[in-house]
């Protein structure tokens, strides 16, 4: 998943951003950019991933374990020899090896549920990633709607300036020629310089809205990029969703709230495993040694003789010698690899290990792993009750504004023929320039409120889909 975001974020930017090319932006574009390139998002995988790892070390902990040791040494003066147990005095080379292996047979469950607890967490920060991506697609549907305003914004101030500059060009011909009062050729120019520096600002609104949304995307901001319409334009009406079954949905498909569930799972399962640690554990082991000293020789017989004890016997009156038989063996060292191979011993049982008392560290680990599952429980209750009452508002908020949009529709038809039948008595001479310019101001604010409330309607919907999971 994270290569094919960053091969689309590649192919994007390449496409998008190189100087001196323009390129039409889609929505899609702007998400996969911006899910590509978000520092949390990453940040969010890479804890997901974390906690995988964790997962899967907690299974590899139902495993054997085993370890071996090597070790070779030189020591001079008096020492044991490894070989004999017994003191000598010389320099002496000693070597040893052993290996150890112990498989667990019980220990209070700690380890299954210390496996469901990491399941559990990990699944839970898998959601925690989906949510960020979820949090972030909102927002840059909500920016790349921001912009689709402003450019509409943009296109209405072009007009009002274009119709109030044709018609300060024909009022001022109308006064040279002495047809009209001054005041009515200046009380146009004014509002087409009015007019103007409105554009002015719907065009720096304009920027301002691309800027927040290349700043989502993580690219730079350039400004030759244009944006596609394609399937965002929606018919105005009453959201025909209750708020009752936005927050069924929202429950099932909101990856914060699954989350949440997740985090909770996993903090039962804690506690399951802090008073595993009351039990005894059971556990095989078995082991093999084996060791090597200098000191070590093998005596190969060579002769036997008889020789005088030193000791005599009387025989009639004669002090005769007392012989005693005496071998002659010759001692050469016994190699490396003979002593490892002879020298090897095994040994093999099983261990009990009953917990009496530990300075209360186990009641006190299972006090805090209770004390972070209400924790946990508090803050899905707590997601629960804000998702509500967001759903709750922003179901009033999206049918207020169906209901605004609709009225203000109503009001841009009657200040339209108001300001048509206006502009003809203007023509004739009929109104002065103030009367006109009521007119118009009156559309021209209602039409932009119009456009205020198309886009906020919009806004409002990909929300509740937000929270009915539907986004993507």
């Amino acid at each position: 998943m994270k290569r094919k975001y960053l091969l689309m974020a590649l192919m994007v930017a390449a496409a998008l951003f190189a100087k001196g090319q323009s390129k039409m932006l889609t929505l899609k574009d702007c998400i996969d950019t911006a899910l590509a390139n978000n520092f949390t998002v990453k940040q969010r995988e890479l804890q997901a991933n974390a906690a995988g790892i964790d997962y899967k070390q907690a299974k590899d902990n139902l495993l054997p374990s085993s370890q071996s040791t090597y070790n070779y040494s030189i020591n001079n003066g008096r020492t044991i020899d490894p070989f004999t147990n017994g003191y000598i005095t010389q320099q002496l080379k000693s070597s040893g090896a052993d290996v150890s292996a112990s498989i667990p047979i019980f220990n209070g469950f700690q380890l299954r549920n210390t496996i469901r607890q990491n399941e559990q967490a990990f699944a839970g920060a898998r959601m925690e990633w989906q949510q960020r991506k979820d949090e972030l697609t909102l927002q840059v549907i909500l920016a790349y709607l921001q912009v689709l305003s402003t450019q509409d914004a943009i296109t209405l101030a072009t007009q009002q300036a274009a119709v109030t500059k044709q018609q300060a060009e024909r009022i001022d011909i109308v006064g040279q020629e002495g047809a009209t009062a001054p005041s009515n050729v200046s009380d146009l120019k004014g509002q087409y310089a009015g007019e103007q520096i409105n554009l002015i600002s719907a065009e720096n609104n304009y920027q301002s809205s691309v800027l927040s949304l290349t700043m989502l995307m993580q690219v730079p901001y350039t400004e030759d990029l244009q944006f596609s319409r394609t399937g965002l334009l929606e018919e105005i009406k009453t959201f025909d969703k209750m708020p009752e079954e936005i927050y069924s949905l929202a429950l099932q498909k909101l990856a914060a709230v699954k989350a949440a569930d997740l985090r909770v799972s996993s903090s039962v399962m804690a506690v399951k495993a802090a008073k595993g640690a009351y039990y005894p554990s059971v556990s095989l082991f078995g082991g093999a040694s084996t060791n090597y000293s200098s000191a070590a020789m093998l005596n190969s017989f060579v002769s036997s003789a008889d020789v005088q004890t030193g000791a005599y016997v009387q025989y009639n009156g004669t002090n005769l010698p007392v012989l005693a038989r005496q071998d002659t063996y010759k001692s050469t060292p016994i190699n490396y690899g003979s002593q490892f191979n002879n020298n090897i011993s095994y040994g093999f049982g099983v261990s009990m290990r009953i917990p009496l008392f530990n300075a209360l560290r186990v009641r006190n680990a299972v006090k805090m792993a209770k004390n972070d599952e209400l924790s946990s429980r508090l803050v899905a209750d707590n997601i629960r009750l804000q998702l509500r009452q967001n759903i709750d508002q922003a179901y009033i908020n999206i049918n207020a504004t169906s209901k605004r949009y609709l009225a203000l529709q109503e009001q841009a038809a009657a200040y339209a023929e108001s300001f048509r039948i206006a502009t003809l008595r203007f023509d004739n001479g009929v109104i002065n320039s103030p009367e006109y310019l009521i007119a118009k101001n009156n559309l021209d604010r209602v039409n932009g409120n119009l456009i205020i409330a198309k886009y906020e309607y919009m806004l409002r919907k990909k929300i509740l889909e937000f929270y009915m999971g539907m986004l993507n």
